[in-house]
């Protein structure tokens, strides 16, 4: 579903960003479609130094922001790798939805129509985003839809910028949640599924049908109030679909247990949601020491090479 945002595919080698941790990871392959861990490591951030934000500044110094960058690569044994993917955190970006009222008559109509749709979704001026759109299947009432990602210029040159003073060639340079859904829709399963992505300011849900996405959400809210966010969806869900089931749940981020998941999934559906593991999806972790809280966006991404 992502692939027009991430050609062209690079090496299995990839960088996860978070306000607080850095993560380098290389993959290998397991058989029947599977990864494990080549080589990895992870640096915790000291305070400050990356400030994850869709509309500020991210990166007060890029100079010293790429001195970590470069200790976590030489942890992992990656520092003469040249060509990265990278998986930025989840509130540099934004995601939604777009619905057209009407069936443009041209390219160019259709383009200025999604222009306009994405600058009233993100308060941003399109000239200062890089956006990416993607037709997805029509809604139920036959409306035309686009999933579309935004992440503002300025902040992506601030990344860019530090990997470059490296000497790296970043091939794919994407927002968390793209790297995580990889793993739900390697699945071969069809059946409703959702992907619940948090961190400390929130959280980042799709849910998808079809390999594609039919509900996205973006919320800003304390770690206490996450599990809310998440019965609103799942009710939401409910109301939408009432004559299908969600058969499959993947939660990256470890704020919520797997017993309160099943608490609020029991309470908003009035039944169990099957929770994926690692393995359940193809990462193989067996007496690793890493988690996939941590692992999952990069190697995500590192997988689509």
């Amino acid at each position: 579903m992502f692939s027009s945002l991430t050609q062209p595919n690079y090496p299995s080698v990839a960088l996860g960003i978070s306000a607080d941790r850095l993560t380098a990871v290389e993959l290998q392959g397991e058989g029947r479609g599977g990864y494990g861990i080549k080589q990895a490591a992870t640096f915790d951030l000291p305070a400050g130094i990356c400030v994850p934000s869709f509309a500020e500044s991210n990166i007060d110094n890029i100079a010293e922001f790429a001195g970590y960058v470069r200790e976590v690569a030489t942890s992992a044994g990656l520092l003469g790798q040249k060509r990265w993917s990278v998986s930025l955190p989840g509130a540099v970006a934004r995601t939604t939805i777009l619905t057209l009222e009407a069936q443009p008559t041209s390219k160019a109509e259709t383009e200025e129509v999604l222009n306009w749709k994405a600058e009233q979704s993100f308060g941003t001026a399109t000239m200062e985003m890089r956006l990416s759109t993607r037709q997805i299947h029509p809604g139920s009432d036959g409306r035309t839809r686009f999933l579309a990602t935004a992440i503002k210029l300025a902040v992506l040159d601030e990344y860019e910028t530090a990997f470059e003073s490296l000497g790296w060639h970043v091939g794919m340079l994407l927002p968390r949640v793209v790297g995580e859904s990889n793993w739900l829709l390697r699945t071969s399963s069809k059946a409703d599924s959702v992907l619940i992505s948090t961190q400390s300011d929130g959280l980042t849900a799709f849910v998808f049908r079809n390999g594609e996405p039919v509900v996205v959400r973006n919320v800003t809210c304390s770690t206490s109030e996450v599990d809310d966010e998440v019965y609103r969806l799942l009710m939401f869900y409910n109301d939408r679909y009432p004559d299908s089931r969600l058969e499959e749940m993947l939660v990256v981020g470890g704020i919520l247990s797997s017993e309160r998941i099943d608490a609020v999934a029991n309470e908003a559906l009035g039944y169990t949601v099957q929770q994926l593991r690692s393995e359940d999806v193809g990462l193989f972790l067996p007496g690793s020491t890493f988690s996939f809280a941590d692992l999952a966006a990069p190697a995500g991404l590192a997988a689509l090479g």
